[in-house]
């Protein structure tokens, strides 16, 4: 007698179904950007068709904007996760540039997705009423590890949270983003290991100095 597999519920396999539409839009979207990506070609690679993409996303844009809300979801998430009270508020920091270049690194098609977004002046973020609820750790992380460096005398009195996380992202997102000209101008591989070995020790060096009293 042959053993039946068991069926998927309908809810697993519509959010089955959704992810893959998400995995399939980000690689999409992050190569050729919002104007370059074609519907068709997301459901081809989704190995779904159009009809269902625009049933459960309504629209390109719509779909571009539930891509980026996951994207940071995925970042706040595995930043959440990361062990920082062990450490002093400066050693805290230089943990938050680790782990912010080392994601970078691992996925690539975020700082591309983020690129994109902002060639469009962020028009599908700012209509998005989940944005900053989904970066709201991000801040708070960042403002609770001020407030205890200047307690502990380990962080200058003057510093801003939004102008700590820009400068860290700065630093890895310009690197990255313009490794191939800089490469060119500069003579040098700037995405070999040495060179983004490198690239890390800079960088954490930069916020260290800029951060301590």
């Amino acid at each position: 007698m042959a053993i039946m597999s068991p069926k998927k519920s309908p809810a697993r396999d519509r959010e089955a179904t959704k992810e893959r539409i998400y995995r399939a839009a980000g690689k999409i979207f992050a190569k050729c950007g919002f104007d370059g990506a074609r519907v068709d070609q997301i459901a081809i690679e989704a190995k779904v068709n159009k009809q269902m993409l625009y049933h459960y996303f309504g629209s390109k844009d719509e779909l571009f904007t539930a891509v980026l809300e996951s994207a940071y979801r995925s970042i706040r998430a595995q930043e959440a996760e990361l062990e920082l009270d062990s450490l002093s508020a400066d050693k805290a920091i230089l943990e938050l540039v680790d782990f912010t270049w080392r994601y970078y690194l691992a996925n690539p098609d975020f700082i591309r997705l983020l690129n994109s977004e902002n060639q469009m002046e962020a028009r599908h973020l700012k209509l998005s009423p989940r944005t900053h609820e989904i970066n709201k750790s991000h801040i708070a992380i960042t403002e609770r590890l001020l407030s205890r460096g200047k307690r502990e005398r380990s962080i200058r009195h003057d510093l801003d949270a939004v102008q700590l996380n820009v400068s860290i992202a700065a630093l890895g997102f310009f690197y990255l983003m313009n490794r191939h000209t800089l490469s060119t101008v500069f003579q040098r591989d700037l995405g070999s290991k040495q060179m983004l070995d490198e690239r890390l020790a800079a960088m954490k060096d930069t916020i260290a100095r800029w951060i301590r009293p």
